[in-house]
C-alpha cells in the first residue's frame, strides 16, 4: 500500500499501467465509487454511474478494505441480460489509504477448456471401461470352456467384436483429437465435393446391405470445395453411417448436394427412429448418444458427429439436423463453395 497526498494522480498512474498491460482494472475510492478504470475494464462493463455492476466484485473489495490485505475471487460475470456469461479472476489490492485496486482477468475460455478437458477423461474413461471389462470377461470364459468347442468358438467371436469396438472407439478419440487441433491431414486443395459423395455411398454399400436398407445419391455436378477432401469424407461417410445404422430394415437413405448461394449443402435423410427435439442441440456432443442401447448394439461410439461437427467446422462451414421422432432425420452439412473454378483440379 502506497501512502499518497494526490489519490487522483495515484488512480491515474494505476490505470496508465494497466492500460500498458492491456488489463482490466477499477481503482475505487473510500465511498467504492469508481474513480478510474481502464479501457478494457469499461469494455466488460465492470461498472456502471461509478458503482460496480457485480455483487461478487463489491464484495471482494470490500474483504479487501476490511481486511487491509489483498483478497482473490473467482466469479462469473454477466454484463446484461443478452450478454453471455463470463468467467472472471478477480484481485482487490490497497492502492492508498483510500483507494483500491480491481483487477479482473477475463478465464472464460481457460474455464471452458479445462471443463472440456475434465468431461473428456470422465467420458473417456467410462467409454473404455465398458470394452475392457468386456474383453476380460470373455477372456475368462474362454479358458473355463477349453474342452467346450461350442462355446470356445461363441465366446471368441465376442471377444473379437468387443476387440473391435475398442479399436474403433481408439481410432474415432485420435480422429477427434487431430480435428479439433485444427490439423488437416490431407493436403489442403481443391476437390469435386460430388466425388467424395460418391466415395462416401459407395464405402457405406455393404453396410446398407447388411441391414436391408437401400442407399441412394444424387448430386449437383461441378461443384468444387478448397479444404481437406479425406476429413471431408470421414464427415459424409459418418453421416451416411449414422442414417443406416438408425434406421429399420426395408427403408430407405438418401444422400444429396445442392447450392445455395454460395454454399453446398449436403443433406443426407433418413426415414429411421428420429430424434427428440430436446436433444438435438446435444447429438454433436462427444460420447452423447440419444439411445445409448441401440448405439450398443450398432457399435457406436458416441464420436461421429462430433467428428463432423469439427470437421465442418474446419472449413467454415455448419452442420444442422432436422428431426421428428418416428418419421426420420435429415443432416445438412454446409460448405463454402470454391469460388475459382478456373483453378480447378486437373485429371
Amino acid at each position: 500500500m502506497v501512502k499518497s497526498s494526490n489519490p487522483k494522480k495515484a488512480a491515474a498512474q494505476a490505470v496508465a499501467f494497466l492500460e500498458v498491460l492491456e488489463a482490466a482494472g477499477v481503482v475505487l475510492n473510500a465511498s467504492n465509487e469508481v474513480v478510474s478504470q481502464s479501457s478494457r475494464a469499461e469494455e466488460m462493463g465492470l461498472s456502471e454511474y461509478e458503482k460496480l455492476t457485480n455483487s461478487e466484485l463489491q464484495d471482494l473489495v470490500n474483504n479487501a478494505r476490511s481486511s487491509k490485505s489483498a483478497q482473490s475471487a473467482e466469479v462469473y460475470f454477466q454484463k446484461n441480460f443478452r450478454a453471455a456469461k463470463q468467467y472472471l479472476s478477480a484481485r482487490a489490492t490497497m492502492l492508498s489509504e483510500d483507494l483500491i485496486i480491481l483487477m479482473v482477468e477475463d478465464r472464460t475460455e481457460a474455464k471452458r477448456l479445462e471443463d472440456v478437458r475434465h468431461d473428456f477423461v470422465e467420458n473417456i474413461s467410462h467409454e473404455l471401461k465398458t470394452p475392457i471389462s468386456a474383453i476380460s470377461l470373455l477372456a475368462e470364459a474362454l479358458q473355463l470352456a477349453i474342452d467346450d468347442p461350442e462355446q470356445v468358438k461363441k465366446f471368441a467371436g465376442n471377444l473379437q467384436r468387443e476387440a473391435k469396438r475398442l479399436g474403433g472407439l481408439v481410432n474415432r478419440i485420435i480422429e477427434l483429437s487431430r480435428i479439433q487441433s485444427g490439423d488437416l491431414s490431407g493436403e489442403v486443395k481443391v476437390f469435386s465435393l460430388g466425388d467424395v459423395i460418391a466415395e462416401a455411398v459407395d464405402a457405406n454399400l455393404f453396410l446398407a446391405d447388411r441391414n436391408s436398407v437401400k442407399l441412394s445419391f444424387d448430386v449437383a455436378p461441378d461443384v468444387y470445395i478448397l479444404g481437406d477432401s479425406e476429413l471431408i469424407g470421414m464427415a459424409i461417410k459418418n453421416l451416411v453411417e449414422n442414417a443406416i445404422l438408425y434406421s429399420e430394415a426395408n427403408s430407405q437413405v438418401g444422400v444429396g448436394l445442392s447450392i445455395d448461394g454460395d454454399f453446398a449443402e449436403v443433406k443426407v435423410t433418413d426415414n429411421g427412429i428420429g430424434i427428440p427435439v430436446d436433444q438435438q442441440e446435444r447429438i454433436f456432443e462427444r460420447f452423447y448418444r440419444v439411445d445409448p442401447s441401440r448405439s450398443r448394439d450398432t457399435g457406436g461410439t458416441g464420436l461421429g458427429l462430433a467428428i463432423v461437427k469439427h470437421a465442418a467446422i474446419n472449413h467454415a462451414g455448419e452442420v444442422s439436423v432436422f428431426s421428428r421422432v418416428g418419421l426420420g432425420s435429415t443432416f445438412t452439412l454446409k460448405l463454402p463453395i470454391y469460388k475459382q473454378p478456373d483453378e480447378r483440379p486437373t485429371e
